[in-house]
């Protein structure tokens, strides 16, 4: 009987990846273990820092896919502000544990810089092409909008039934024409 052939580390990776992003959802990231990882994919530890070399390292990657898939989100919608924001929001509230490791969780991942992953200059892309500027302050600015607002309403903090209500005004402040 021959061993069996080792599986491919993109595959392997991408399997971890999956994982842990179900995990997350389903009980949240203090749930989100190497050991549990193994248990959950029917391997070892092992098995499981041979793709990524900490618990760290696996969220990063899950933020890198959600990057990748919020990128997506954004550019399969109309290239306006309100289709884009809305878009975005989205996102957020279908995968709430995902948008944490995007955003909150603490992470090895550069942002604004020479060595930005690409799934984040895809995702901050997307905002820029429907908040233009020179030099990207106004995709930033509307970037930071929606991150508090995701952020403040996935914590109870606003009033689910105005969430329309600050998107369009939201919406009017970062589409006003500069005075």
């Amino acid at each position: 009987m021959s061993p069996r052939p080792a599986p491919d580390l993109a595959q392997r990776r991408d399997q971890v990846v999956r994982a842990a992003r179900d995990l997350a959802e389903s009980d949240g990231w203090p749930a989100v273990t190497m050991r549990r990882l193994a248990g959950e994919l029917g391997v070892t530890q092992p098995v499981i820092y041979s793709a990524y070399a900490s618990r760290q390292d696996v969220i990063n990657a899950v933020a890198l896919s959600g990057f990748a898939d919020v990128a997506e989100a954004l550019e399969a919608v109309e290239a306006t502000p309100m289709a884009r924001m809305r878009a975005y929001l989205d996102f957020t509230v279908a995968h709430p544990r995902v948008y944490e490791a995007m955003s909150s969780m603490p992470s090895g991942l550069r942002f604004a810089s020479d060595d930005t992953p690409e799934p984040l200059k895809r995702a901050f892309s997307a905002l820029g092409e429907v908040f233009p500027d020179a030099d990207g302050t106004r995709a930033e600015i509307a970037w930071s909008t929606l991150h508090g607002l995701a952020t403040l309403q996935a914590g109870g903090r606003l009033r689910t039934s105005h969430a329309q209500a600050r998107l369009d005004l939201a919406h009017r402040m970062l589409t006003q024409e500069n005075s």
